[in-house]
């Protein structure tokens, strides 16, 4: 199927060489202002997607993402912070990038032109029936990332896509794709740009209605963080004070006993009942 790569259109500036820095990044900036727009009108795909991510977890099954080059190091990203922002296990949300570990910081040449290498990095994890598969790729036609939800799918194991073109082989091969047209970049082809951050826009969505589905945040509050800083630690001592209506002093010795924010609530409530 012929279809138009809108991300490799020419950009709609001319002699960028040319422009002063003010109006680089005022152009930049007016770019990045339709992006919200363009994934507004994918609310519908992203929420199916999303229903489908959640319902991997709550069967018991991971979520992964895959890709490459700037799509697979958001991916990695959002999957990294899973742990600390919501404390589920380090092995729920992974991502996978083309090249592996090393082309998170250097481009791995052709890492990402194989058919074969994106199935063989999922079955490193066993990968199976109960996870859920998210092929990331701006242009769509990514070897790596469409080799490995093709594989998925013929071993039933559920798949969704991120790109931006209309059409692409990936959103066609994908059972919950999202498309988010952002049109020509402000540099010609540079999917970092616009592309990237629809892209994190899009992930940062699914991953939060995610785990606010599977009761990893209590009213707006993350109650289950990982209290691995001083910052941290703080935030947790203002959200007993605020659930328990108790002092400061208190609330910090509730987290020094019991450093976890819903262990320290369950804690103090199952005290109180019994005084």
């Amino acid at each position: 199927m012929e279809f138009t790569k809108t991300t490799e259109q020419d950009s709609y500036y001319n002699d960028i060489e040319k422009m002063s820095t003010k109006d680089i990044l005022h152009a930049i900036n007016t770019e990045d202002q339709s992006v919200a727009q363009a994934v507004n009108k994918e609310l519908e795909a992203i929420e199916i997607l999303t229903e489908a991510t959640t319902k991997a977890l709550q069967r018991g099954g991971r979520i992964f993402y895959i890709g490459a080059g700037t799509s697979g190091r958001l991916g990695i990203l959002d999957a990294s912070e899973c742990p600390p922002t919501f404390g589920v296990p380090k092995g729920l949300v992974i991502g996978l990038i083309a090249g592996g570990d090393t082309a998170i910081r250097d481009a791995v040449e052709f890492a990402e032109d194989s058919l074969e290498a994106g199935w063989k990095d999922l079955q490193s994890y066993a990968i199976n029936s109960k996870d859920i598969v998210i092929g990331i790729a701006a242009s769509g036609t990514t070897p790596y990332v469409l080799g490995a939800l093709k594989k998925c799918k013929e071993n039933g194991i559920p798949t969704g896509s991120i790109s931006c073109n209309i059409g692409s082989p990936i959103a066609l091969a994908a059972d919950y794709p999202v498309v988010v047209v952002v049109g020509p970049e402000f540099i010609t082809g540079s999917s970092r740009m616009k592309a990237g951050t629809a892209q994190k826009m899009v992930l940062n969505m699914i991953s939060t209605a995610s785990m606010v589905r599977m009761g990893r945040v209590k009213g707006n509050k993350m109650i289950d963080m990982q209290l691995s800083n001083n910052k941290l630690v703080n935030r947790a001592v203002r959200i007993l004070e605020e659930e328990l209506n108790i002092s400061t002093n208190e609330a910090q010795e509730w987290i020094d006993s019991y450093p976890n924010v819903r262990d320290a609530i369950k804690a103090y409530r199952n005290a109180t009942k019994n005084r």
